[in-house]
């Protein structure tokens, strides 16, 4: 049996080293590339035709959901099972929509990374543990939730809802048990998402939408 062939695309040198190394003490897998851009794993890919992608989302340059974008469009034999701290809903299914098979973080177990890069390769989807919880947990919360501002995750709304009731950032870092530059995170994600240009602009939205009387 021909071992899985695998391309790893990631711009931090030692989680790259890291997951060579545990990748390489398991016999059917081979590692035949290292990415550290999204253009340059699209270009990998072209070149080295692995069966599995192991694909960080944040790179530089194209990020890790569009190289997905055009790894599957242009090479659909070839699978993407996403590697990442990203733990947010509006990531895990931003993933999934650009054709990634699996979604699993960085800390797994060994034995689950194993698991994840055999079951993808096969062409089946699948979720680390705690990426399953957080799926079904998206499905189970009532809608209503969602019907205003639905790219936002929970946690991206809180924040939109305390910067609309004129709240700093440090103050929302301490009502949610956040560090400062999460909440920086955050807000540049919520920036984006809503399409406004500046703070102010995303609270004038948010106070129109009724949100700093939730």
């Amino acid at each position: 049996m021909n071992p899985i062939r695998l391309l790893i695309a990631d711009d931090h040198p030692v989680f790259r080293y890291g997951i060579r190394a545990m990748l390489e003490t398991v016999p059917e897998m081979q590692v035949v590339g290292e990415a550290v851009t999204g253009h340059e794993a699209v270009q990998l890919a072209e070149a080295l035709q692995p069966d599995v992608i192991l694909m960080d989302l944040q790179m530089p340059g194209i990020n890790g959901l569009e190289a997905t974008r055009q790894i599957v469009a242009l090479h659909p034999t070839i699978h993407i099972l996403v590697v990442t701290m990203f733990e947010d809903e509006e990531s895990i299914f931003a993933a999934m929509k650009a054709g990634a098979h699996g979604y699993v973080l960085k800390d797994s177990e060994k034995r689950d990374m194993v698991q994840a890069i055999q079951a993808v390769a096969t062409g089946a989807v699948i979720f680390s543990p705690t990426i399953a919880a957080c799926v079904m947990t998206f499905f189970a919360r009532p809608v209503h939730r969602q019907a205003t501002f639905p790219t936002l995750t929970d946690r991206e709304r809180d924040v939109l809802c305390l910067l609309a009731r004129g709240v700093s950032n440090h103050e929302i870092a301490v009502q949610l048990a956040l560090s400062d530059k999460t909440v920086s995170n955050y807000i540049s994600n919520i920036l984006q998402k809503l399409q406004v240009a500046d703070r102010a602009e995303a609270i004038n939205r948010a106070r129109q939408a009724g949100l700093d009387r939730e």
